[in-house]
């Protein structure tokens, strides 16, 4: 029999003793010996739980109890989960969590302790909920060389652009409808500013390329300046507005990593991805492009991905599995202005005319976008490809010209 403590009794914490009560047979079977549940840590007490009376508020009894093997951490965010996490590892017991601010922030140095103590911290729900990427990435396309990764990582975002574009909804409403359904929090800025995304982005990163990525290091974007007039040009480029974390190993073998607004093209592989559905395309070597896709978030979906890393580490007491990634090191991520891209541009300009021969000057020929309605003195273009820096210096260029730069949108390939 291997014991388990299972620490935070929210929607995912609960979410895993409901899974692991309901399916207790059958997860016996999968993981070779019976799953027991001997403490629940939570403040709150709850008397109506068929474990009302595991319920601990003291972490200490977890940790000194030698006979809890595995640690299920859902308590969410860095403090106190982190000290936590650490003890329990210290103590030589194996940790799931769902925790990506977690791993993000402390996933080298919780790996190197797991290592040292011969267990395992395993954190396949921390990206995408229940979509399996994790082990995948680590296992499944282990021959390959993956040069790069991008995702449609937060429900609430895509939902919120899902209905910008299909409903012409402003931003303001699909956020307040999000809300209301439950989809985005009372605060959604970690959502909406792109950080979840980036916690997200961070793990695969450091999972797929071996050394740790911290989202300090990360240019982040979140969709609240994207307008419907953005959205409408974005349609009759030809594209759709997507929020997206993507990583891509360059060629001198630094990292570029970011998460931002994109457009990507209707044919893409990532553009049908609708409502708070994400996705995750991985590019390797051998075998292409695979994305994986499904619901990023939910009580059920999430508790089922970290059941998922209760068995394992249930199969592998006092074994470790192959999960591991250095430390960061200097220069490794590439400063995302000496990165080449395209963009999107949105401007007014007083004397359009004067403007467009500006334009051509400063960029060459670009592609002119138009959509109904348009005002007068707003011009909508594409650029050709070239680093970031020198894009934006000849935008520069042209607001000392007088032209106000009112939406800009990287364009991807996805």
């Amino acid at each position: 029999m291997i014991n388990v403590a299972v620490m935070g009794h929210g929607t995912v914490g609960s979410g895993v003793v409901e899974v692991l009560l309901k399916n207790h047979d059958s997860i016996a079977k999968k993981a070779g010996e019976e799953i027991n549940i001997k403490y629940v840590l939570d403040l709150r007490e709850f008397p109506d739980s068929p474990l009302h009376d595991r319920f601990v508020k003291d972490f200490s009894i977890i940790e000194k109890d030698p006979a809890v093997k595995v640690v299920v951490e859902c308590m969410g965010g860095l403090h106190p989960a982190y000290d936590f996490v650490k003890a329990c590892l210290l103590a030589g017991k194996s940790v799931a969590t769902s925790n990506k601010e977690l791993v993000a922030e402390k996933g080298a140095e919780l790996l190197r302790i797991a290592k040292d103590k011969n267990v395992n911290f395993l954190f396949e729900a921390s990206v995408g909920g229940g979509i399996p990427i994790i082990r995948p990435l680590n296992q499944c396309l282990a021959a390959n060389e993956v040069y790069e990764i991008a995702g449609i990582l937060n429900g609430t975002t895509n939902f919120i652009l899902s209905k910008m574009i299909h409903e012409q909804m402003s931003f303001d409403d699909a956020l307040a409808l999000a809300q209301k359904l439950g989809y985005a929090e009372r605060d959604p800025s970690a959502d909406i500013e792109g950080a979840d995304a980036c916690r997200k982005i961070c793990i695969l990163a450091s999972l797929a390329f071996g050394k740790h990525v911290y989202p300090n290091q990360v240019h982040t974007e979140g969709i609240t300046k994207i307008t419907l007039e953005d959205v409408e040009y974005a349609s009759n480029y030809g594209g759709v507005v997507k929020l997206l974390g993507r990583v891509k190993k360059l060629d001198d073998g630094r990292l570029s990593v970011m998460v931002s607004p994109a457009i990507v093209e209707r044919s893409g592989q990532l553009a049908g991805v609708e409502d708070v559905f994400n996705a995750i395309l991985v590019r390797g070597d051998a075998i292409g492009d695979v994305v994986f896709y499904g619901r990023g978030a939910g009580k059920l979906p999430t508790a089922s991905a970290v059941v998922a890393d209760v068995i394992d580490c249930a199969k592998h007491v006092n074994r470790r599995k192959l999960l591991f990634w250095e430390d960061k090191a200097e220069g490794y991520i590439a400063d995302y202005l000496e990165v080449p891209t395209r963009f999107y541009v949105r401007l007014s300009a007083q004397k359009p005319m004067e403007t467009l021969a500006a334009i051509r000057e400063e960029f060459g020929e670009v592609q002119r976008l138009s959509r109904p309605g348009a005002p007068d003195d707003e011009l909508a273009f594409v650029t050709g490809e070239g680093p970031e820096g020198e894009l934006r210096s000849k935008l520069d260029v042209l607001k000392k010209q007088g032209a106000q730069v009112l939406g800009m949108i990287r364009l991807c390939d996805y």
